[in-house]
């Protein structure tokens, strides 16, 4: 037995939806499908990665300081988290680049909980 899926909104023409139709291209069919960029996708893709990436490396670099307030490492340590660090971020930047994507689109918007970063 096969189930057909009603219009979620018989009421409203599909007109009333733009922003929903922007992003959907009708088919053939009575179902509209997804028009799928796939340059878009692979740049949200590592937009979405790259921003997660450096959230982390904002986490590690603060707990990193908490480390070295408390005096729980030594000069070496130190030493060698700071330049691992650096080169996290120089990183992290070259595969911003390599995207064509700015500082401020690593920085997620969550609405009424502010900016991620």
């Amino acid at each position: 037995m096969k189930i057909e899926n009603p219009q979620p909104y018989p009421n409203k023409p599909l007109n009333e939806f733009p922003p929903l139709l922007n992003k959907m291209a009708v088919s053939t069919g009575t179902r509209p499908r997804l028009d799928i960029n796939g340059e878009k996708v692979r740049n949200g893709l590592a937009q979405l990665v790259l921003t997660l990436v450096k959230l982390l490396h904002e986490l590690l670099e603060r707990q990193a300081i908490q480390r070295m307030d408390s005096g729980s490492l030594t000069d070496e340590e130190v030493e060698r988290l700071g330049l691992t660090l650096m080169r996290q971020a120089e990183e992290l930047n070259r595969l911003r680049e390599v995207f064509d994507l700015k500082e401020e689109d690593l920085n997620l918007d969550l609405g009424p909980l502010g900016r991620l970063l």
